[in-house]
């Protein structure tokens, strides 16, 4: 299995013409586009450094860009990296012309507002937001002046964590063009001593690499350096294009010649666990498995393979079941059975034949898994001195048993009582995430994600494998009463091997001579103790090797982790807990210059005597992501065929594609009243509008106009709901609102859902590659009388939408036949009447027109249709008011 990757990252630069007016596309921005010698279009990139230092596993990492415009006009430059997730951002700066702009760490809030201002006058900005498994991209464009040199310099910082033995730093390098002068270079210092360090690329051969690269270390230093020469950088010997494409990795290790390192300067404390050669405890592990319908095909084999490989690697003094969830529950035994070569010859023929089925209970899966365990442990079925572990996997909300995750939740955590682990593992996108982590952290597990990617199988044996060697249970970091104030997490239910506790803290007493921490866990054969005393003003003394180390590391160190833990909690807490971790954290992020899910990175740059800003916005919990620049949008260009929509008065408007003709229809009904639009029980999208306009009895019935004014849609597997307003937008990942208006630019993006706004004209929402909605404003003139703002929608694709999906426009996405005959003049001569048959019913229809205002909001394109009659009757299903719900959630 691959390490945690550190300090993932990416470096592309980008170029275009300045300010031309129009969005520009990323696919277009980062095509395959040769830059000779570092140059593009006047743009010359004439160095690129990427500069790592690491003291005491604490990553300190700066990315700088150097360019030149050598064009005779002003030309907009892009500077674009990708880094950890788990990263935070601490600095960015742009230097134009020797002037230095600096960034500045603001609440999300007040950063937004100064964002706001900037983009409503156009301007570029900047922006993090999720890219990959691991990664987040950073990206930032400026203007540059005519014969203007910019520098982009790019901080961040995170806490290295040991898995399967090592730390490794990836970085994923594609510059995308020649530099003159390219450099990576990684210094490491790390007390204990360095035992291992390694370097490779996988872009370039090793006789290339052989001079390009020097790696090197000895005692407590180790230092990589690798810098390419133009013509190494080169696919070929003839080529302009780079060769450097790819993975560059360093890997590295300490000495562990004691389990345990302490470290204390200026106040602060850190402590390292890691023992080694301990005897692994013995494991009681239930495999808890969805195997419902969603699971068909490559996930069901994926997850066939993974538990073949896994089952080769269980010890034979393990106990392990298989419990399979769908619409309802099989166990491979009645109880847990140890691992011996027989019974696990046995476990996989019962593997072989999982096979896909039903619906998805996943309460009772997980509640016969937990019983099993707890059935085990009380009945001695199991070794005294041994730990009970809950895998389960599902791709997937449950749908049937007890399907609220709520009580799903209650009744987990009121089973396991906080005596062994839940770890779950989401398998793709369509399921609710944030649920199945909340879940696992309510139950001292954590939730991993498992993309749905050639090597899933692997990622799921990968997992397994960062649990399958505990070599303590029960762990806890003791140290001196009232010494220590501020205390990251010290007790631990599990120790794996190849990981390493960190707990940090600060001192009480800052002049203190000495130190102890004692260590206390149980192990496979006796409860061990673990003692680390050290001599303060000794460590000071061999500390002050300040080439290699940057500022107040480990002070640094201990807010890293006091933040990451708060927010962590933060995900469970309700009410006033949740309001406290949330001040806490925010403090923090704004006392250390931290970029996190409570902050923002402003940078204001005076340009033509108007400000130009730029934002680092780090994603939420689950994945969020903002896009706030103007030039990242994909430029929104509508489908053809087919296409239902909702505009004006309200009008429905059905396209019938296997007739190559048009319905339409009026809803009037009284402002205040929610219609529902969409709903689809099998993807979980919901939508429904709210009625705006002239009340019944202000106006005759025939002339009064009516609207929709808001938009509510939902997606209940992806936990993501969505408020559209004449006046702003809000989305809710989970529990967290993120805000935008009208006036933003914008694009927001997660696992599976894309949101992008386009300033004062529409929003394009998609979900995956099968589900588009687009919503238009139409702001009308203020000085007309009784004027309303009113809301359009549209859905110009719904071909993953399921056969299941309903509502007054979700009914017709699936094929219906309706015939028109005996055509004749009607009340209005220049529109005729006609009889339509559609759905056993003969009715009376209107020819007409209406308008689809997808492209241009004010003038519209006309739309040919057959005009239903009294609010649809007889075309929609059942009668109108069966479409009132509640409210729009």
């Amino acid at each position: 299995m691959a390490s945690t990757w550190w300090p993932c990252l990416v470096l592309a630069l980008l170029f275009s013409e300045a300010a031309s007016g129009f969005s520009r596309s990323p696919l277009r921005l980062l095509g395959k586009r040769s830059l000779p010698g570092g140059a593009a279009d006047g743009i010359e990139v004439y160095s690129t450094k990427i500069s790592c230092k690491v003291t005491s596993r604490f990553a300190h990492n700066v990315v700088t860009t150097k360019a030149v415009n050598n064009a005779d006009k002003a030309k907009e430059v892009s500077f674009d990296v990708e880094l950890p997730k788990t990263a935070f951002i601490t600095n960015f700066t742009l230097t134009i012309d020797g002037v230095t702009y600096p960034g500045n760490v603001k609440e999300k809030e007040v950063a937004k507002k100064q964002y706001e201002k900037a983009v409503s006058q156009g301007k570029t900005a900047g922006l993090v937001k999720a890219s990959g498994r691991k990664l987040e991209k950073f990206t930032v464009s400026v203007n540059v002046a005519a014969g203007s040199n910019v520098t982009f310099e790019l901080t961040y910082e995170e806490l290295l964590k040991r898995h399967q033995g090592k730390y490794e730093m990836f970085l994923k390098v594609q510059p995308k063009q020649l530099i003159k002068h390219f450099e990576i270079e990684a210094h490491i210092f790390e007390p204990q001593g360095i035992s291992t360090l390694d370097a490779e690329a996988s872009f370039i051969t090793n006789d290339l690499l052989g001079s390009a690269l020097t790696k090197s270390f000895s005692g407590k230093k180790g230092h990589v350096s690798f810098k390419p020469s133009l013509d190494q950088q080169r696919s070929c010997p003839t080529c302009s294009d780079s060769l450097l494409n790819g993975d560059f990795t360093i890997t590295y290790d300490v000495n562990r010649e004691s389990p345990a390192n302490v470290q204390v300067v200026n106040g602060y404390f850190v402590h390292f666990f890691a023992p080694q050669g301990l005897p692994v405890v013995p494991k009681n592990v239930v495999f808890v498995i969805d195997v419902s319908g969603s699971m068909a095909g490559r996930k069901i084999q994926q997850t066939r393979d993974a538990l073949l490989k896994i089952l080769d690697d269980v010890k034979e003094t393990d106990y392990l079941n298989f419990i399979l969830f769908s619409g309802g529950v099989t166990t491979w035994k009645d109880q847990l059975v140890q691992a011996t070569p027989e019974n696990l010859q046995e476990a996989r023929t019962f593997v072989k034949n999982i096979r896909d089925d039903g619906m998805t209970n996943l309460n009772d899966g997980l509640l016969r898994g937990i019983h099993m365990l707890n059935k085990a442990r009380e009945e001695n079925l199991v070794p005294e001195r041994s730990t009970s572990i809950v895998i389960m996997l599902t791709d997937g909300d449950a749908n049937t048993g007890e399907s609220r995750p709520e009580r799903i939740q209650e009744n987990v955590r009121n089973a396991i009582k906080g005596k062994f682990p839940l770890y779950n593992l989401g398998f793709g996108n369509n399921l609710n995430f944030n649920f199945l982590e909340t879940l696992g952290l309510e139950n001292h597990g954590f939730a991993r994600r498992i993309y749905e990617d050639s090597d899933a199988d692997l990622q799921l044996q990968g997992f397994y494998d960062e649990v399958a060697n505990p070599l303590l249970t029960d762990v806890e970091m003791e140290y001196p009463q009232n010494a220590i104030l501020d205390l990251t997490q010290n007790s631990y239910q599990h120790f794996y091997d190849g990981s390493e506790i960190v707990v940090a803290g600060r001192l009480a007493d800052e002049n203190i001579n000495s130190f102890k921490a004692d260590v206390k866990g149980q192990g496979a054969f006796n409860d061990l103790t673990f003692t680390e005393e050290v001599d303060v003003k000794e460590m000071e003394e061999a500390l002050k090797e300040q080439d290699y180390i940057f500022g107040n590391y480990l002070e640094r160190l201990w807010a890293y982790l006091t933040i990451e833990q708060l927010l962590e909690k933060r995900k469970n807490a309700q009410g006033e807990e949740k309001e406290n971790l949330t001040a806490q954290a925010l403090d923090l992020s704004l006392k250390y210059h931290f970029v996190t899910p409570l902050t923002s990175m402003v940078v204001t740059k005076p340009e033509d005597n108007e400000d130009q800003t730029a934002i680092a916005d780090k994603p939420g919990e689950e994945v969020r992501s903002v896009t706030p620049s103007r030039a990242y949008l994909v430029g929104y260009q509508p489908p053809q065929n087919p296409y239902y929509y909702v505009d004006g008065d309200p009008h429905f408007i059905i396209q019938v594609p296997e007739k190559n003709d048009v319905l339409c229809f009026n809803i009037d009904e009284d402002p205040g009243t929610v219609l529902r639009l969409i709903q689809d029980p099998v993807t979980g999208l919901t939508v429904n509008g709210q009625i705006i306009g002239d009340k019944r009895d202000s106006t005759a019935a025939n002339s009064r106009k009516t609207f929709f004014g808001k938009l509510g849609i939902t997606n209940t597997q992806m936990d993501f709901r969505m408020e559209v307003t004449t006046e702003k937008i809000t989305l809710w990942n989970g529990d967290e609102p993120t805000t935008f208006s009208w006036l933003d630019t914008a694009t927001v993006t997660q696992d599976g859902i894309s949101v992008t706004i386009n300033r004062k004209k529409n929003m394009v929402i998609s979900f995956g590659d099968g589900v588009t909605f687009v919503v238009v404003l139409h702001q009308v003139w203020k000085k007309l009388p009784g004027h309303y703002d009113f809301l359009g929608f549209y859905v110009v694709d719904s071909h993953r939408m399921s056969a299941q999906t309903h509502g007054l426009l979700g009914q017709f996405f699936h094929p219906f036949d309706f015939k028109v005959s005996d055509i004749h003049p009607g009340s209005d001569p220049t529109k005729p009447d006609a009889t339509m048959v559609v759905k056993n019913h003969r009715l009376t229809v209107t020819r007409g027109s209406q308008k689809d205002y997808r492209k241009d909001a004010s003038v519209g394109m006309k739309v040919a249709c057959w005009f239903v009659h009294n609010n649809g009757e007889g075309l929609i299903d059942g009668i109108h008011t069966d479409y009132i719900v509640p409210n729009l959630f």
